[in-house]
């Protein structure tokens, strides 16, 4: 979510906003909770706390675009949503849960100088670069969120990270085992192969009955694609331009309705010194922390410079080395008594101790800015702009409605685009990997093969393409699956059956020379054999690249040899059905003596990250198998 939260605001904001109707028409028609029985709709549940269907569903679907846009016109919907890759993306979340709990467990906070620092770095609130309380708020106002809410969602976050990272930063790497990482890193080894030609087809004929019978058993190998093709109408809020201007009055009326929107806050600003207190901490430990806090207090009020006692006593890392400074704040940035405290302060004052989840606070109040309201005229060409848009969505919303009501009396898309005007569309045929346009759509192909439009022929429901904009589609044309004719497949059966054959040689050529180099025959005696040439490569590295990827991995595979006359051998299969007969002849480790110390940092950063990364597995895997955890496969299939 942390990187959702970083790269674009609205995919938080739409779950925010289908949070508030969730809660709007839950309040409405609440009574039906006590006239209905409880449905579970758990994806699963980690000792209690349930991952729903829409936090699953999000997260896949997060985890889908992401695929789709690095691979491009090659994402095949196809090969991706499978039962697999959907329980990869609930592990995650189980993953996330399980360290969310350890973290409510264990009493891991994230200190306030971190989560501001992480709201202000987003770019949705940044204005030229830089943190803008106003667009903060008001693109909070706008998805109807609370600035304190918001701040939960990111404390969550951040606190599922504290654990990995704390588990990353304790990982020790010793000299020896980098030397010993490099020795094997950078080893090389000298070795002599043959490749061996593949062997000729003469003499390999294929009867018309072995083709009849391959095409028989493998009839599914020849058979044409299903393809469809749709009818289809869309309603995109884009393009629903409103011709109503809106006069003064309204702007004005409007102006006066939201002006909090318009207001800057007004904003503190301040610094502050922490004395921790543990969450789960005891009465004795609670009073301790108290008492160090008006001992600080008391070294500050009797004449001593906060930012120099900020330095040398506080226990918030994130602000400690800049004296406490927590730079300027404004209302719902903060823990709530933290918010209360500072804004009963005048300039200049020093608190008492102030309680918040995280310890004692001693804080200064440095200075202060009053808030201020812009003019309506500086305001007026936005206001403008929210009308229409409001005004085209209310229309969006009242035509989808209608259209949705129509399409539920009589399915044809063809009444219902001369009803409302709207053209009807047609896609050219595409398969189950899509096609072009809004063929190319997952949603819009998952609609069309789904049983209700492609067997039963109805019309789909409302498919979202994308925010204020949805399609209906109906089945125009439904090509089957048909197998191709023996004559169309014939010469790429008899190609198939060839190359079979030709494997087989192969294969059995290789074994045969393999034996007679277990056997002590030399490679330049098998090589006059099959008259190929011995190669020879000298000082190789796991990497290099002017040879074939898979010879050099199996060389590293390959044992020391006992003596320089004695090499280690090898029968390698390589691509297209090919093989080498390989000859392992000297192994040489690195010299960790002849690196530079960036190079043994490279490597000691290397062995970290992989150390860390086994620590948090383990750590993961450790918290699992003692949680309870419960998976509804039946939604998680759906």
């Amino acid at each position: 979510m942390l990187q959702t939260l970083h790269d674009k605001f609205s995919g938080i904001a739409a779950k925010i906003i289908l949070g508030v109707i969730t809660i709007v028409f839950g309040g409405f028609f609440g009574i039906e909770q006590y006239m209905n029985p409880k449905v579970e709709t758990f994806v699963a549940k980690v000792d209690g706390k349930e991952i729903g269907q829409d936090q699953f569903r999000e997260a896949y679907n997060r985890f889908r675009s992401q695929m789709q846009q690095a691979y491009g016109p090659q994402f095949d919907a196809a090969v991706f949503d499978t039962p697999e890759r959907k329980r990869q993306v609930l592990d995650q979340l189980i993953n996330e849960q399980l360290l969310a709990n350890a973290n409510e467990k264990l009493g891991v906070m994230v200190p306030v100088a971190q989560v501001r620092e992480y709201i202000q770095g987003i770019p949705a609130f940044q204005t030229d670069g830089k943190f803008d309380p106003n667009l903060y708020r008001l693109r909070l106002q706008g998805a109807g969120r609370t600035a304190a809410s918001f701040q939960d969602d990111v404390i969550r976050d951040l606190a599922t990270r504290q654990l990995p990272t704390g588990l990353a930063r304790s990982t020790i790497v010793t000299n020896a085992e980098i030397d010993a990482f490099l020795k094997l890193r950078d080893q090389t080894r000298d070795f002599g192969y043959i490749k061996l030609d593949k062997p000729s087809a003469d003499g390999i004929k294929i009867a018309d009955a072995d083709i009849e019978k391959y095409y028989k058993d493998h009839g599914a190998e020849f058979m044409t694609p299903e393809k469809i093709s749709l009818d289809f109408v869309e309603l995109d809020a884009a393009k629903m331009k409103t011709e109503i201007a809106p006069d003064e009055a309204a702007l004005k009326q409007r102006y006066d309705e939201q002006k909090a929107k318009f207001t800057a806050p007004e904003q503190r600003e301040a610094s502050h010194i922490l004395v921790k207190v543990e969450k789960n901490a005891n009465a004795d430990a609670q009073k301790a922390a108290l008492e160090k806090a008006k001992a600080i207090e008391a070294e500050i009020k009797s004449g001593k410079d906060f930012a120099a006692v900020a330095k040398e006593k506080s226990d918030d890392l994130g602000s400690k080395a800049q004296g406490g400074d927590l730079g300027w704040l404004e209302k719902g940035l903060t823990d709530p008594a933290f918010e209360n405290a500072l804004w009963a302060m005048k300039k200049g004052d020093v608190s008492d101790p102030v309680l918040s989840p995280e310890g004692y606070h001693i804080i200064q109040l440095r200075d202060v800015r009053e808030g201020k309201v812009k003019p309506f005229e500086e305001v007026k060409a936005d206001l403008a702009k929210q009308y229409t848009d409001t005004e085209n969505e209310r229309r969006y919303s009242e035509l989808a409605g209608k259209l949705v009501d129509a399409l539920g009396n009589d399915p044809s898309l063809a009444n219902a685009a001369k009803q409302f005007d709207l053209p009807l569309q047609k896609t050219a045929l595409f398969t189950r990997a899509g096609g072009e346009g809004i063929a190319a759509n997952p949603a819009v192909i998952k609609a069309a093969f789904s049983p209700s439009v492609l067997v039963e022929g109805n019309t789909s429901d409302a498919i979202t393409l994308a925010p204020n904009h949805v399609a209906f589609v109906h089945l125009d044309q439904h090509e089957k699956p048909v197998q191709k004719p023996l004559d169309q497949v014939r010469e790429e059966i008899r190609g198939k059956l060839v190359d079979e054959q030709l494997a087989r040689r192969a294969k059995e050529q290789a074994d045969t020379l393999y034996a007679r180099l277990q056997k002590g025959e030399t490679l330049e005696q098998i090589a006059g054999v099959v008259k190929a040439k011995v190669e020879q490569e000298k000082e190789i590295g796991r990497n290099a690249a002017n040879l074939d990827g898979k010879l050099v991995s199996e060389v590293f595979k390959l044992a020391r040899p006992a003596a320089a006359d004695t090499p280690t051998t090898a029968e390698v299969a390589l691509a297209n059905d090919a093989y080498a007969l390989v000859a392992l002849t000297a192994v040489k480790d690195a010299d960790p003596a002849k690196l530079d110390a960036k190079s043994k940092e490279a490597a000691r950063n290397q062995l970290a990250q992989a150390y860390s990364n086994d620590a948090v597995r383990g750590f993961l895997e450790t918290l699992r198998k003692s949680a309870d955890v419960k998976i509804a496969e039946d939604r998680l299939l759906q």
